[in-house]
């Protein structure tokens, strides 16, 4: 009897022990799949997570104290995410054509979000814009925008100024207490890197009796992404630095010191009444392209770059003697004389909002009439001598 009983009570144990098992190895194989299934969206969500965390605890500084940065990690780990690829699939789905039945709706749902008065778009049907991308690149109708006559310099671009004022020490800011080098954001420049004896800003300078200004214009996703030239002058040289993608939303500028020389950027720099003048378009997240009109060759977010890389194409024919050595990857190309601009002339366009920053010579009584944080307009004044 009791022999019996230890038979039937091994075997439902070891059908226990089997059900168990299985159970485990099911379990088991369930969290393996799910490991192995979401690595990406779970590192995405985490890091998300981490990053908004820090960002609340940033937003609490009191009002007057120093800026706290992101550590070089957080940024290490910022430019870890794919901003570039995702940017680039970006721009291709702006690409695909939207059925005629689906565009009001996708199309409404982006002008509520972004607050977008398409009654000052040149087309204001929404059925004519095919895809995203033709949306994104709305022409304006053509009395919208009038030139204010009255001011030497007039904004580039619809969105909000984030700075503006002297470059000092070679050092400018993006947004309040927050800095990036000049000599970075420019690179070396023709004529003026055996002397020495001055700094990168007073190399920049054609006369004593200027200074070095500069303006910093946020597009934001809502905003007309066409740029213009901000006033009569002629381009010399058009520089391409590949790099990051990272957002430049004025929270992010807040945090990452030297994010306008982190990321790719286009910079056009030439002469006008008062010297140097330079108008530099800075790339971000999503922004598959910055377009310039005047140049077909330009080709922006590559999927290939050398870091630390830019390159150059000249519009002067003595620039052909510019130094290849200049940095990585320079190319140089000359041809005429200069690329002619008028005040208010269209420059180049975004594929998505990004960030416009003018550095100019003038007289040291120019003065602006900005404030920072305001919105402004393609043809409003920006300042007077």
């Amino acid at each position: 009897m009791a022999a019996a009983l230890r038979r039937v009570c091994g075997g439902v144990t070891g059908r226990v022990s089997l059900r168990s098992c299985s159970q485990q190895r099911a379990a088991s194989t369930g969290r393996t799949f799910l490991l192995n299934r979401w690595p990406l969206p779970l590192l995405l969500v985490s890091s998300g997570g981490y990053l908004g965390y820090h960002k609340y605890k940033w937003r609490e500084q009191p009002e007057g104290a120093p800026p706290v940065l992101a550590t070089p990690t957080q940024v290490a780990l910022y430019r870890s995410f794919p901003t570039r690829l995702l940017s680039r699939a970006w721009g291709r789905l702006n690409g695909v054509e939207l059925p005629t039945w689906l565009r009001k709706p996708v199309y409404s749902l982006y002008i509520w979000t972004f607050g977008v008065n398409m009654q000052e778009a040149a087309v204001e049907d929404l059925i004519h814009y095919r895809n995203l991308g033709e949306f994104f690149r709305r022409r304006l109708k053509p009395a919208v925008r009038p030139l204010c006559a009255n001011s030497c310099l007039i904004s580039p671009a619809d969105g909000k100024i984030l700075h503006f004022g002297q470059v000092k020490n070679s050092e400018v800011e993006q947004v309040k207490g927050v800095t990036y080098s000049l000599e970075n954001f420019l690179g070396p420049q023709k004529g003026r890197e055996n002397d020495s004896s001055s700094s990168f800003r007073d190399r920049l300078l054609s006369s004593p009796d200027n200074d070095l200004f500069h303006v910093v214009v946020y597009l934001a996703p809502g905003d007309y992404h066409c740029f213009h030239s901000p006033t009569n002058w002629k381009v010399e040289l058009r520089r391409h630095f590949p790099g990051s993608l990272l957002s430049v939303n004025p929270g992010v500028a807040r945090l990452v010191k030297e994010l306008f020389c982190l990321n790719e950027r286009v910079a056009l720099t030439g002469q006008w009444q008062h010297g140097f003048f330079s108008l530099t378009a800075v790339g971000a997240t999503n922004v598959g392209s910055i377009r310039v009109y005047f140049d077909q060759e330009l080709q922006t977010n590559v999927p290939r770059y050398s870091k630390g890389s830019f390159h150059d194409r000249s519009y002067v024919a003595a620039d052909n003697l510019l130094s290849k050595a200049a940095g990585k990857g320079g190319v140089a190309s000359g041809e005429g004389e200069g690329v002619v601009l008028q005040k208010g002339a269209a420059v180049g366009e975004f594929n998505l909002g990004s960030t416009i920053v003018l550095l100019f010579e003038a007289p040291k009584d120019f003065s602006f009439n900005l404030q920072a944080g305001q919105r402004i307009r393609v043809g409003e004044g920006l300042g007077s001598l």
